[in-house]
């Protein structure tokens, strides 16, 4: 595939003109051809006039037409073969191994909501049969299910440039549901996101549905997602990365006349409480998978354990001690760009100047700034310190964590109580600090989406119970989910039908349930 640095409206290519940028190559620095640039507001007009255009055509097409186009999606991009992958290594400097597992992930993503819309019932249809001669008064023919509420503007996220980019979990979801979409391409790898938009545009033309079904705008700066955005057919915007870039989102959306909701994941700290009896039985091993989990992906995932927590002991010793060892084994790695890199040594930067907080490991090899390498960096302080100082409430992204020594469990309660929302945290103990330690994972549940036993936050799976998300600044709405099945409700909203006559209603909630979906039928859960 040759890349030309258009812009994808609507199945139409729009060269640039003006703003010009390249994607750069982070671990040499090279600029990579072809060249970009932003789109205009009336090119992001066009492409959400286009998406209003084709919303009637996608949301009324059969769950079989929209579960063929994902299958469909998912073979044209198996087809770019390690073209796909070549690229994205070029632009983000992720590995091969990496990236040839997320987009497998990717393509798992397609093919799980290609079998949950064909089943059907995700949607929750609910049917209340009348009764004509109840008394006092006749009780209605009262049916309801949720239906796609219009076009989705997308962001994707810089450190998954499959599984939450353009074909990612929003997109995904979104054409799941009949909405149609608009992405904003990532500017540091905005060759990636040319070819799984032409993947995906191929994959409309295969099925016979209308390229207004998706389109991708370019943009290296903000003005043109604040365009999309504040555009008055824009029902929804899915974003992942930094709180300032997803609370600036939501404020725009909010000052609109017609406010839309803006579904953001913005990070968090994701605290890890190594209680006694796991530190007395392996601290040493739980050292090493942290150190794991700290480094995967160079720390660059949202999910990265910053914080951990433990009770001043011999075995938070041999924890910090062995953690620290395993850090100095720790090769720098190139990140995802240059500015990525330079922020976490500007904020790894600002921890050493903290008085009572300690470099306690870090990666021997030195990193090469040339190569937008990261070195691991491995901090301890005391709860005290901890908490009075608000860089240690940030989170600086990157391999890098703190190790924080607690004197009592009110300590960790009270750290806990203090916390702003979190999208993980992790319980590493046995079955009974976990009866010890009841109340912390009460506090836990008022603070975190997902809470981890004896793992890591790193990893996610992608299934119908997974929760990524969480109580602000985590997210932007605690109920939703950015991955997993459940992403799907973001896009969708019940309608009611009252007395309607049967050929009349969507078929989910027609009498005969051709498809066999789960329905609560006169308040009973049945197929």
């Amino acid at each position: 595939m040759t890349l030309t640095g258009h812009h994808l409206i609507a199945g139409r290519e729009a060269a640039p003109h003006g703003h010009f940028f390249h994607a750069f190559n982070p671990t040499t620095g090279a600029q990579l051809e072809p060249v970009f640039g932003d789109a205009t507001h009336a090119e992001a007009d066009e492409a959400l006039q286009a998406a209003d255009a084709a919303f009637d055509a996608l949301r009324t097409a059969t769950p079989e037409t929209r579960a063929k186009l994902l299958d469909t999606i998912a073979e044209e991009i198996t087809a770019l073969g390690d073209a796909l992958l070549e690229r994205a290594h070029a632009e983000c400097a992720l590995p091969m191994a990496r990236l040839t597992g997320e987009r497998g992930r990717a393509i798992g993503q397609l093919k799980l909501f290609a079998a949950l819309i064909r089943e059907g019932s995700w949607a929750q249809p609910s049917v209340d049969h009348a009764i004509p001669d109840r008394q006092p008064l006749p009780k209605p023919d009262v049916r309801r299910v949720l239906l796609p509420i219009g076009p989705v503007v997308v962001f994707g996220a810089s450190n998954f440039p499959f599984a939450i980019g353009v074909i990612g979990t929003d997109t995904v979801c979104a054409l799941a549901s009949g909405c149609p979409v608009v992405v904003k391409g990532h500017p540091a790898h905005p060759g990636t996101c040319e070819m799984l938009s032409r993947a995906v545009l191929a994959a409309l033309h295969k099925v016979g549905l209308p390229a207004g079904c998706f389109s991708l705008v370019h943009g290296k700066g903000n003005d043109i997602g604040t365009t999309l955005t504040k555009h008055p057919l824009t029902q929804a915007v899915a974003f992942t990365g930094s709180l300032r870039g997803g609370r600036a989102l939501m404020d725009v959306a909010a000052a609109r006349a017609h406010p839309i909701p803006v579904y953001a994941e913005m990070g968090s700290v994701n605290p890890v409480y190594v209680l006694p009896g796991a530190l007395k039985e392996r601290a040493a091993k739980i050292a090493e998978a942290y150190i794991g989990s700290v480094t995967m992906g160079v720390g660059q995932f949202c999910t990265n354990p910053a914080v951990v927590l433990g009770l001043k002991s011999d075995g938070l010793k041999e924890f910090i001690s062995s953690a620290s060892s395993f850090a100095a084994k720790v090769a720098p790695q190139t990140m995802l760009h240059r500015g990525i890199c330079e922020a976490y040594d500007a904020g790894t930067a600002v921890w050493q100047t903290i008085d009572g907080l300690e470099l306690a490991g870090q990666s021997e090899a030195p990193a090469s700034e040339e190569a937008s390498q990261a070195a691991c960096r491995i901090f301890t302080t005391t709860i005290d310190v901890l908490e009075s100082n608000a860089e240690l409430r940030r989170e600086v992204f990157g391999p890098c964590s703190i190790i924080t020594e607690c004197a009592t469990l009110d300590d960790m309660l009270r750290y806990t109580a203090g916390l702003e929302g979190q999208l993980t945290a992790t319980i590493q103990g046995t079955e009974q600090d976990l009866r010890d330690y009841a109340p912390l994972i009460r506090a836990l549940e008022r603070k975190v989406g997902r809470i981890i036993f004896n793992g890591f936050p790193t990893g996610i799976e992608v299934c119908p119970s997974m929760h990524h998300g969480g109580p602000y600044p985590a997210a932007s709405h605690s109920f939703f989910t950015s991955i997993g099945t459940g992403s799907i409700y973001r896009f969708v909203r019940p309608v009611c039908y009252q007395g309607f006559p049967e050929e009349a209603l969507p078929e989910l909630i027609k009498d005969a349930n051709p498809r066999g979906a789960m329905r609560i039928v006169d308040g009973v859960l049945t197929r």
